[in-house]
């Protein structure tokens, strides 16, 4: 019944409430007769003036203060104190016109009695039209998941308020290590201490547990939900501050963790000196723009007040998104940035002195180049174009033009590399540390990180579409490691890497430690209110499925080929020791490659390959 309630349209709903207001003051008004008189009240003609009056001056005012805009379902406090004030107020008008008029066989009485009643009846009515809506009871047989929340703080009550109305979680208890809030009860609801959250998981049956603690830092919630990981519950975080304050928190609002949650890692708030001092009043050049990390980077650059930003990708349709999203972001925040979409790509070295010396960038940010290591793997022709000689196409169309500084985004897979990627990064890396040991008015600098979470080809969002297909998780080997950093703060360091340049500088940016990709599949599986299905479990939930290793692909990741980097002014960057080769022994290897690349030899492209960079494998002898 109240599913096809809910259906109506929304005038027809307000007619309808209109209706049993009408009703009420009405049974509102016969009640106060028969109590001022004591007896059940029959009106007189008189009389029956009061029953007329009364809807005609109640209903006006209700419309007034917006009664009949609020949603039953989610009234609460804030819809009683609407509720009050205009009843208080018609009860003054009422009160006037019975004093003004002088009926006969009407108490003035009626004039305080009858709103007294009307405000009782209005509000009970209100109340089960709630608990009646929200299913609290009237349910339809489906399961109701049983619900902790962890933080009673106001984020948690406000959010247990606005959970009221939904029908798939019933709230059993509140989480929380404040000793002043433990053992006592938040709307009936008891806050039960940390220490014995397992213990209430599996005596009431939680199915269900939500970290509502959006002041907590990173660290202390990593350190929760590493208690949680064993227990068989599905733990999820709140959404932001400025949703729960609207006080229309719903279920579908609860967002699943965050990957920083789960690998605990404190972000370290920017240098501002480091982030303008290239920037502001600039002219900034970033290639790439379009994609995972050379967005954020734009992103960051432009919130610098750059004078103007150069956005240069061969993919459309990334290069308009980005465009379009920081056009939007500048009239929001009042930037005077002016922004240049620019379709080229850094493989075309006479499209790439054009720009250069048409628009004069002070700083560049190179980051356009191929990434995945299988799509490199197949295709080391492309590859090597693209990422060798569309560096060095940038690094000499910004020294024509005489930039002041150009920073390439690097990957630790540069280091000692087993796949052609990888190599291709490191010989980028090579060109640019040749060319800094010369004179020339670029200060060319590299910064060299591991894996972004959430950028195109991230493990996380694969996981949480495979377990959102019901498994399983593809891992590539048991003993794959890899360090992960999110994007914003990698942008955000890669900027302040290279204003603290020199000329040759190879950054390395502090990933913490490194994670093991079988265990956040584990740690994701089982947060995700799931079990893992194994030879321990075979009843389990998803499966975890082992491909074996793809082309290039390596177990672990290194950050560093030399030893003893030099610390930095920024704690999460250091300046690596790295052993270069000098131009005169580089060139008649670029060339070699450049002719190899251009004929795809793929025997060819990796044997020059391995003779510069230390640690790729030499072809087999064929």
């Amino acid at each position: 019944m109240h599913v096809a309630v809910l259906a109506w349209s929304r005038s027809s709903k307000r007619l309808a409430v209109i209706a049993v207001d009408v009703f009420l003051s009405l049974l509102a008004t016969w009640l106060a007769f028969s109590l001022r008189l004591d007896t059940l009240h029959v009106p007189t003609p008189v009389q029956a003036r009061v029953y007329l009056l009364i809807p005609l001056l109640a209903i006006p005012v209700f419309i007034r203060f917006g009664l009949y805009r609020a949603i039953f379902r989610y009234t609460g406090q804030a819809a009683l104190i609407a509720t009050t004030k205009a009843i208080s107020v018609y009860a003054i008008i009422l009160i006037g016109v019975l004093i003004s008029t002088q009926w006969l066989m009407v108490p003035r009485s009626l004039g305080i009695l009858q709103p007294l009643i009307f405000l009782i009846l209005v509000g009970a009515s209100r109340a089960m039209a709630r608990f009646w809506l929200a299913g609290l009871a009237d349910g339809d047989g489906t399961p109701v998941r049983r619900l902790l929340i962890f933080g009673a703080g106001t984020a948690g009550v406000q959010t247990a308020v606005a959970m009221a109305v939904s029908r798939q979680f019933e709230l059993v208890g509140f989480v929380d290590d404040d000793p002043a809030k433990v053992g006592r009860s938040i709307n009936g609801v008891l806050v039960t201490p940390a220490a014995e959250v397992e213990q209430r998981v599996l005596q009431d049956h939680i199915t269900d547990i939500l970290l509502a603690m959006p002041s907590a830092s990173r660290q202390r919630r990593h350190a929760i939900i590493q208690s949680l990981n064993s227990l068989p519950v599905h733990v999820r975080t709140l959404p932001s501050m400025a949703d729960l304050a609207t006080g229309r928190v719903t279920v579908q609002d609860f967002r699943e963790l965050d990957i920083e949650d789960l690998l605990g890692r404190e972000p370290v708030a920017p240098h501002q000196d480091l982030l303008g001092r290239d920037l502001r009043g600039k002219t900034v050049l970033v290639t790439g723009a379009g994609g995972s990390i050379g967005s954020e980077l734009s992103r960051s650059i432009v919130e610098q007040r750059p004078r103007q930003l150069l956005l240069l990708d061969h993919n459309e349709f990334g290069l308009y998104a980005i465009h379009q999203e920081l056009q939007a972001l500048c009239v929001a925040q009042g930037l005077e940035v002016e922004l240049v979409a620019l379709l080229g790509s850094v493989a075309h070295l006479d499209r790439m002195r054009a720009v250069c010396m048409r628009y004069q960038p002070d700083t560049v940010y190179h980051a356009a180049a191929y990434k995945h290591v299988p799509m490199v793997e197949t295709n080391a022709g492309e590859g090597v174009l693209n990422n060798v000689f569309g560096t060095w196409n940038m690094a000499q169309a910004a020294l024509a033009s005489g930039a002041q500084r150009f920073v390439l985004v690097s990957t630790d897979k540069a280091v000692r590399p087993t796949n052609v990627m990888g190599a291709t990064k490191r010989m980028a890396e090579l060109v640019l540390q040749a060319l800094a040991a010369a004179p020339g008015p670029t200060c060319f600098s590299m910064v060299r990180f591991g894996n972004v979470l959430g950028s195109s080809g991230s493990v996380v969002p694969l996981f949480r579409q495979q377990l959102a297909n019901g498994g399983p998780l593809t891992v590539t080997h048991a003993e794959v490691t890899r360090y992960f950093m999110t994007i914003p703060e990698a942008a955000q360091l890669v900027v302040q890497a290279g204003a603290m340049g020199q000329g040759g500088d190879v950054f390395v940016l502090d990933m913490g430690e490194p994670v093991k990709i079988i265990d956040l599949a584990r740690r994701m599986v089982h947060l995700s209110g799931l079990s893992v299905r194994d030879a321990s479990r075979p009843d389990g939930d998803i499966a975890i499925s082992i491909t074996g290793l793809r082309p290039g692909e390596k177990l672990y990741e290194e950050l560093l080929i030399g030893d003893n980097p030099e610390p930095t002014p920024h704690p999460r960057i250091l300046r690596a020791q790295e052993a270069f080769v000098p131009w005169a022994d580089l060139e008649p290897q670029l060339h070699a490659l450049r002719r190899a690349a251009q004929a795809d030899d793929e025997h060819r492209i990796r044997t020059v390959l391995a003779q510069c960079v230390q640690g790729f494998p030499a072809p087999a002898t064929v």
